[in-house]
């Protein structure tokens, strides 16, 4: 019989937490299968109040899908596919500060993404979501036909502006570069969701940057409308769960003078059809 889960979604257009649920110990089989349905039906799922160690957040996401490595910042001690997502109080740059999917200049980008809060500003640090289904769905079929044939390069250094001093270092060295649909079918669901992201875009194959702007411009803007997106506040032991083929995030800045810390490891996806 499949597990029966609590789940509350937090906004009209995607994200759910998932109430009553401890991932360092009750990660039965059925449990697992209910857990993943959520996420393909919410887009991005949260979990309250956990404690978990390195190796407990590890083994999460090894239930849900095969860890990799960040190429940009070196991992946790022992942990090489935990990434430390910091942000001190002298700084003023937070790392993913736009709207993007991640590593989308990885020719597999990773299929989820697991980010685990370990210390919050007194205020502030949220994390916004946009569900690229609804996106997609809303354009008109004239445009659905223009891009439907479309291709766009992804480019490593194209987020400069969102770099914190850590990974700048690592990306002036080391340019990754990868080729995408503008809209890609999801292999689990078989919806189609609108591809592109402001962070990595860079130009459509086969034009120049010039060339391709104007209408970037229009789908960044559209993939980001208010009614595509939740919002989630953080709490320490907080953790989300969110699918990098059918969503956008961004960081909030707005914690300037504050200690900010999270976890993040990401699952390994395929090639974007």
């Amino acid at each position: 019989m499949a597990a029966t889960l609590d789940v509350r979604p937090i906004a009209g257009a995607l994200g759910a937490e998932i109430h009553g649920i401890d991932l360092a110990r009750d990660l039965t089989d059925d449990l697992l299968g209910a857990i993943r349905q959520a996420f393909l039906d919410h887009l991005v799922v949260f979990f309250r109040d956990q404690s978990l160690s390195s190796a407990q957040f590890m083994a999460f996401a090894r239930c849900i899908g095969k860890p990799i490595t960040y190429p940009f910042v070196p991992g946790l001690e022992g942990f090489p596919e935990i990434t430390a997502v910091v942000k001190r109080p002298d700084q003023t740059v937070a790392f993913g500060g736009n709207w993007h999917t991640d590593t989308t200049y990885f020719p597999e980008p990773p299929m989820a993404t697991m980010l685990i809060a370990r210390e919050l500003p007194p205020r502030g640090g949220d994390t916004q979501f946009a569900n690229q289904y609804s996106a997609y769905d809303s354009l008109s079929d004239g445009m659905k036909s223009l891009l439907s044939g479309l291709r766009w390069v992804s480019r490593s250094d194209k987020a400069e502006a969102s770099r914190t001093r850590e990974d700048r270092a690592t990306a002036e060295r080391t340019v990754l570069i990868a080729d995408h649909p503008v809209v890609r079918t999801h292999p689990e669901t078989g919806r189609k969701s609108l591809y592109v992201n402001l962070a990595h875009t860079a130009h459509f194959l086969g034009m120049t940057e010039e060339e391709s702007m104007p209408l970037l411009q229009f789908l960044f803007r559209h993939q980001a409308r208010p009614e595509f997106t939740c919002r989630f506040r953080w709490a320490p032991g907080s953790v989300a769960l969110w699918d990098n083929r059918c969503t956008l995030h961004q960081a909030i800045n707005d914690y300037n003078g504050f200690r900010r810390e999270m976890q993040r490891i990401t699952l390994s996806g395929d090639v974007p059809v």
